[in-house]
């Protein structure tokens, strides 16, 4: 039986591989990206969901566009926010390297 080792991770390269240390300070960019995909998104939805409603800016496709958009904005932004908040707090399986870099 033919056993391919070349894309296989043993214990022993774990080992041998450099060491390194785990960098988990708050990286300020990636943040406040999020927080403003969340702010905007929220903005979007609320703003949205007026002017489909109220038929304010336009008609309510215009509405529902701003709308989804916001909601578009909103999952990315809520998502990562999130995962900053619970690493700063300390909560087990959440840190700062989860959230990929700009």
């Amino acid at each position: 039986m033919y056993v391919d080792h070349a894309f296989s991770i043993s214990d022993e390269d774990i080992m041998m591989g450099t060491s390194y240390t785990v960098n988990n300070k708050p990286p300020i960019k990636e943040i406040a990206l999020a927080v403003s995909l969340l702010v905007c998104g929220v903005l979007g939805i609320v703003i949205g969901s007026l002017m489909a409603y109220n038929h304010v800016g336009g008609d309510t496709a215009h509405g529902i566009f701003f709308a989804v958009l916001g909601f578009i904005l909103f999952i990315p932004g809520f998502y990562y926010t999130r995962i900053a908040y619970y690493a700063y707090k300390g909560y087990k399986g959440f840190s700062f390297s989860n959230i990929p870099p700009v």
